[in-house]
């Protein structure tokens, strides 16, 4: 049996009949591959030297504003249009947030569709995004996962707020 047709013997054993995109996934990780791999060769060519460490306040920020931006990206009312070519509206989320649905047929489209409505798919892409960035403009870097940090930190003193408020008036 040739190669191929034992790959995709072992996509239909993996799928067990459930419609599971597995070349769109490929082409995904392919493309996020690639990226890595040319923005790693990038900094080694223009002689950019990485950190002995990664300082805590920088993990910080970078997780806060991952967090924030991932969830924009993928749940935000106000970037639906970039959702709209591979998901389709459910219904509304958390405050301000939308649910969505990823649209068929599957294969790269579905996919995306995925890795678009889904903070924790889009957490790997936008935390890549920032370590480069500490890598290639660190001051810009720390500027906007900062306030992609500040806005997380808001977001959970609305809702803090937004409880008090509750109990004060059961109180």
């Amino acid at each position: 049996m040739s190669a191929l047709h034992e790959l995709k013997d072992q996509a239909r054993a993996y799928r067990d009949g459930e419609d599971r995109p597995l070349g769109g996934y490929l082409a995904v990780m392919t493309v996020y591959g690639v990226l890595v791999a040319i923005t790693s060769a990038v900094a080694v060519l223009t002689g950019r030297k990485l950190p002995p460490r990664v300082p805590k306040e920088d993990l910080v920020v970078v997780a806060l504003g991952t967090h924030k931006l991932s969830r924009t990206l993928t749940k935000d009312a106000v970037t639906s249009p970039l959702r709209a070519p591979f998901t389709r509206y459910s219904g509304t989320g958390g405050p301000a947030e939308v649910m969505e649905e990823v649209r068929k047929p599957s294969g790269l489209r579905h996919s995306l569709g995925e890795l678009l409505s889904c903070p924790f798919c889009l957490d790997m892409w936008v935390v890549t995004a920032f370590t480069f960035g500490l890598v290639f403009a660190p001051r810009l870097t720390r500027l906007v996962a900062g306030a992609f940090a500040a806005l997380a930190g808001a977001d959970f003193l609305q809702l803090a707020y937004a409880k008090a408020q509750q109990l004060a008036e059961k109180g």
